[in-house]
């Protein structure tokens, strides 16, 4: 059969032009339909939009779209779309939003939701569909009926390793489009899924039930082996929480001579309980590694379950300057501040001598023990809010000041002084770029309260 996997366009264009991965769950579902006999093709929407033209050309037998819940009318409309071109096409919609929320799809222009794990999943869809056979068997799935969604038995995630290496010839049109902010071209690779963690604002560990997965360090790095990419992000919801693992890959990384850049995931108290590991990835590469501090108070801190003091903040951005690593700090910012928590929060980044930061809004995500205690308060259920950008509580500021503050913490949070040997590394065409795109974003920012 002719396959078509769709990843859909952005909600927030903008957004795209300061980072943009490359669609590897996708990759993943390629892969494991190419082993079956499948002839497969990727269209990555962010970069080519023209969707009627692949229809047009390649004529697939199924569509398989992906989506986050700020995809959600995207992805609608996206289906209708397809169903006037090729009506015959079956049409499969997975991704994160169909795991947490498979309801939002009961439409009649889908014919089956992917919950969870697709890869193996589609697999079964297909050998069923060229059989005419009943879906009803195939663990994982969300059957869309006016009656109500039905649902097959759930499916457990499959052991990391039986998995195929992502297909990234699918993405060889767009390959040198990838990136994040300065690393470019960037290639990225999954080595674990799922978090030890429970924070309340975040869905990932749910999903796998609570369970940390691990693939199995060898394979990682003969995956490594065939990446063309010097940059190479790990998007692991968690990276480092193994750090037995990690080591053994820091070493095998280390003897099989492999010399790239990392950029991945680690918790501000793994920093600090094991800065020996975060050395070792130091000198095989390591250049930035992402923290998710969340917040200035401790307080706040543990009401939303983050395991971490501000202590242990202070001591990880410590460590890994010491190291040359760059912090890429990200911080969450309530939606219940006042002034003078914006005032303390850019007070405690300069303490920090960070010289890069990111601000996201406190958001009740679907599928968060955040979102199921406070839903009721939801200034809207638009998906297209669900950006990380957008206060979705209520606000204790008037909303055009509180995104007028969140604009103040992107301008001025990390002074010029620091910022500047980070900037300069786009280069000074880039720099140029980048700060004529940081512009538009502000004004964007300060904006958003037209949204609602």
């Amino acid at each position: 059969m002719n396959v078509l996997l769709i990843q859909p366009p952005s909600q927030t264009p903008l957004m795209d032009q300061v980072y943009l991965f490359e669609p590897l769950a996708l990759e993943y579902l390629g892969a494991g339909l190419k082993q079956d006999g499948h002839s497969v093709r990727l269209l990555d929407a962010r970069l080519d939009p023209d969707v009627d033209g692949c229809l047009r050309e390649f004529k697939p037998d199924v569509v398989g779209l992906t989506a986050f819940t700020s995809h959600l009318n995207i992805v609608k409309r996206l289906a209708e779309q397809i169903r006037g071109r090729l009506p015959q096409a079956f049409l499969v919609i997975g991704g994160h939003h169909a795991t947490v929320c498979p309801e939002d799809f009961n439409d009649s222009a889908f014919d089956l939701v992917v919950i969870g794990e697709g890869v193996m999943a589609m697999k079964e869809i297909l050998r069923q569909l060229a059989q005419n056979g009943p879906f009803s068997g195939i663990d994982g799935l969300g059957i869309p009926d006016p009656q109500g969604m039905r649902f097959t038995r759930p499916r457990p995630y499959t052991p990391l390793d039986e998995l195929p290496f992502p297909d990234r010839a699918l993405t060889a049109p767009y390959r040198a489009h990838y990136f994040s902010e300065w690393f470019k071209p960037l290639a990225s690779i999954r080595t674990s899924l799922g978090c030890t963690a429970r924070c309340t604002f975040c869905a990932l560990w749910g999903i796998t039930e609570g369970k940390y997965l691990r693939r199995d360090p060898l394979a990682v790095v003969e995956e490594l082996k065939g990446i063309a990419e010097e940059n190479i992000f790990f998007c692991d919801d968690e990276s480092m929480c193994d750090t037995l693992r990690m080591g053994k890959l820091a070493e095998l990384i280390r003897t099989a001579g492999i010399r790239k850049k990392y950029f991945l995931y680690a918790r501000a108290d793994t920093i600090v309980k094991h800065p020996e590991l975060f050395a070792r990835w130091a000198e095989i590469g390591l250049s930035q590694v992402f923290v998710g501090m969340e917040d200035f108070s401790n307080e706040r801190l543990a009401k939303m379950k983050k395991g971490v003091s501000t202590d242990q903040q202070t001591e990880a951005a410590r460590i890994l300057r010491e190291l040359g690593v760059m912090m890429y700090a990200s911080f969450m910012v309530d939606p219940d501040y006042s002034r003078e928590d914006f005032q303390a929060l850019t007070r405690y980044i300069r303490d920090l001598k960070l010289s890069h930061a990111t601000f996201t809004v406190m958001t009740p995500l679907p599928g968060t023990e955040l979102h199921a205690a406070r839903r009721q308060e939801l200034l809207s259920n638009k998906p297209e809010l669900y950006d990380m950008l957008h206060a979705l509580l209520p606000t204790r500021l008037p909303l055009p000041e509180f995104y007028d503050q969140m604009a103040k913490l992107y301008a001025g949070a990390v002074p010029m002084r620091r910022s500047l040997p980070t900037l300069l590394r786009y280069g000074l065409h880039g720099l140029l770029l980048r700060f004529r795109l940081f512009g538009s974003f502000l004004k964007r920012l300060r904006a958003a309260h037209l949204d609602y």
